[in-house]
């Protein structure tokens, strides 16, 4: 087992020639915000004010964890980038309001000085992932950088890049608040009296397992972050550059919490079943050991499902006849309440994406397959064993379209279906939207889905009704009220706010009033419809009950 150093050093030894801190590239960005850096500034600030300048009382700034031979300064940053990166930031905008010998010193925390002597150059005492290495030497480590980054255009910036100038320019406004001889007693607490603990290790298995057992100021690392150093760290040295590019270009176009989710997706095709440990332990042992080769597993699987995730979450497919109905199709599913779909969608995509015709009807059946278990309520455990059952057949080439692959509903599945769309729909409040907007998308016979920014499921017949209401010439039995009011048959859809008053209304007022648009017509089909009765009677919603369940049954084909 590799032997593992802890040891608490101040600030001004974190950053001296004991250590030459590296980043690696298969780390995560720099992701603090000024939310982070200004509550440090403050926790810092605040500490050296309330103790009053006593010199025995030290303020703790967390641990970090390297990679790191004894007697070696070369470090390898595990965790802890966020603080030592946003301590550079502060020590450099502190150096930038002093002047002469006191700005040199607190350079020198910032940049090693160089050694003609030796035919050393200075060189930084911190060197970002390469990405953001050069960019944050020449505006944050260089005298004078600071000054030049105040110029730059924020857009043109990546998102590390933009958190390193507003980090730095919140730290340049707050200490501009100070006189310079606070500044500089600032600086001088934050070298000499700020601590953190170092914690190094000579392998990378035994630095996660210290990382695993800390408590972390900064942003936690996700699952992706510890599997990409996994992955890039089994590669060949001379590969890892390449591989670590391929990796954060599938990182980039995603974002970190997406990939995080495509692996477990991914996790999800080649094991089948519920995740029973941590993505990363199961990952290890189904997805790489699966495969054999981390670089394939980049090549042939990382980088592929990636292009095809981003298509999915984003309803994207590109192809040279007719996309939109694919892109429908997923737009429908991304509206159902979970993810569980995705995984047999990514494989059946991976391994189909030319054949419009195929996808096209097999998105057909997961659709309806999926809103099936949505409206029924199926609990997370029956849905994952039945979409690891559809993995399993597409994985197999089986036929997908016959009546027992686990693709199709069976008749029991499509009995109790019709059964919930005949019930009280409008109770169940998380199916009731997907419902009713996909019952109008077939009534007006377009594939488009909807993007409304405020759109209501409401009631025809009010849900309750006074003694003084028009409402009880056409429905003065209680008891058929109750027995119709929340039916699909008395529902409509409205892009605009609930308007409790409207419960009031006659039937001819709610259609004036309340269900018309400026334009004078609706932007509903299913709304439609209604303004074209002249009243609303319990016969006018059993027919019409009758025909959009009949709309429901064509479109899904229950």
């Amino acid at each position: 087992m590799a032997k593992i150093n802890g040891q608490e050093f101040p600030v001004k030894k974190v950053f001296s020639n004991d250590f030459d801190f590296e980043i690696p590239g298969y780390q995560r960005p720099y992701a603090w915000t000024t939310e982070e850096a200004g509550q440090l500034f403050e926790d810092l600030y605040d500490f050296m004010n309330q103790t009053n300048g006593n010199d025995e009382e030290p303020y703790f700034l967390g641990s970090i964890v390297l990679i790191k031979e004894e007697g070696k300064p070369k470090s390898y940053v595990i965790d802890g980038q966020q603080r030592l990166t946003t301590l550079t930031i502060l020590l450099s905008t502190i150096a930038n309001r002093l002047k002469d010998d006191n700005r040199k010193a607190f350079m020198g925390y910032i940049m090693a000085p160089g050694n003609p002597v030796e035919d050393l150059e200075p060189k930084p005492r911190l060197a970002l992932r390469e990405r953001d290495r050069e960019f944050f030497q020449r505006y944050i480590q260089t005298e004078d950088g600071l000054e030049s980054m105040l110029g730059l255009n924020r857009q043109e910036l990546s998102d590390p890049q933009r958190n390193i100038v507003d980090n730095a320019e919140l730290f340049m406004k707050r200490l501009d608040e100070l006189d310079d001889g606070i500044v500089f007693e600032f600086g001088k607490f934050i070298v000499n009296r700020c601590y953190m603990v170092v914690v190094a290790t000579a392998t990378l298995n035994s630095a996660y397992r210290i990382f695993a057992v800390l408590n972390d100021r900064g942003l936690d690392l996700l699952a992706s972050d510890i599997l990409k150093a996994e992955i890039i760290g089994a590669i060949p040295t001379a590969k890892q550059k390449e591989y670590t590019n391929k990796w954060e270009e599938v990182e980039e176009y995603l974002g970190r919490d997406a990939l995080t989710v495509l692996l477990a997706h991914i996790r999800m095709i080649y094991r089948r079943a519920k995740q029973q440990r941590t993505l990363v332990e199961e990952f290890r042992q189904y997805v790489l050991k699966s495969i054999g080769s981390e670089q394939i597993f980049i090549d042939n699987v990382l980088i592929p499902f990636g292009k095809i995730y981003h298509m999915i979450i984003s309803a994207s497919y590109e192809s040279a006849s007719d996309p939109q109905a694919i892109n429908t199709l997923i737009k429908w599913l991304l509206q159902i309440d979970n993810t569980d779909w995705v995984p047999p969608t990514l494989l059946y995509f991976h391994k189909h994406l030319q054949q419009e015709g195929q996808l096209r009807e097999f998105l057909m059946a997961l659709e309806r397959l999926a809103a099936s278990m949505f409206i029924r309520r199926c609990y997370v455990n029956e849905r994952i064993e039945r979409y690891a059952r559809v993995i399993k057949a597409i994985d197999q080439d089986e036929d997908l379209a016959a009546a027992d692959s686990p693709l199709q509903l069976t008749d029991s599945e499509k009995t109790e279906t019709l059964e919930m769309l005949s019930g009280d729909v409008y109770l169940n409040t998380k199916t009731r939207r997907y419902i009713l907007l996909r019952l109008d998308s077939w009534l007006a016979d377009r594939g488009a889905s909807y993007d409304h920014s405020i759109l209501t499921v409401e009631h025809v017949l009010p849900q309750s009704v006074d003694s003084s209401s028009d409402w009880l010439v056409n429905w003065p039995n209680e008891d058929v009220r109750k027995a119709w009011v929340h039916k699909i048959g008395n529902l409509v859809l409205l892009s605009r706010s609930r308007n409790s008053s409207a419960q009031n209304y006659s039937f001819a007022e709610k259609k004036e009033k309340y269900f018309r648009s400026k334009s004078g017509v609706s932007t509903f089909a299913l709304t439609t419809d209604v303004l074209n009765e002249v009243e609303w009677t319990p016969e006018v919603v059993e027919r019409r009950q009758q025909r959009l369940l009949g709309v429901l049954r064509t479109g899904w084909n229950l």
